[in-house]
């Protein structure tokens, strides 16, 4: 399955509490992806909160945009990656 990183921006800031209403979101967010084959791997925020990368494994782009369509969320850019590992290549 293909790996990507969904970069969104969220101009007034993104708030997950970290309590049981914030797992709570998390946990609709990931029901609702599996409704497009869409996994959430994990997220990086900057300090601000308002741009995070994402990391999802999906079959295509679309199915991460219908995905974020139904979690009313942003999607800016949408990348396919790899995994660089530097321990790899350990001699």
């Amino acid at each position: 399955m293909p790996r990507y990183l969904v970069e969104r921006n969220f101009p007034q800031g993104l708030s997950i509490p970290m309590t049981q209403e914030g797992s709570a979101i998390c946990r609709t967010v990931v029901d609702a992806n599996a409704e497009d084959g869409v996994t959430w791997v994990h997220s990086y925020v900057n300090p601000e909160h308002t741009k995070t990368f994402c990391i999802y494994d999906a079959a295509t782009p679309e199915a991460i945009r219908q995905a974020a369509k139904r979690n009313e969320l942003p999607v800016d850019n949408i990348t396919e990656v790899s995994v660089l590992d530097p321990y790899f290549y350990r001699a």
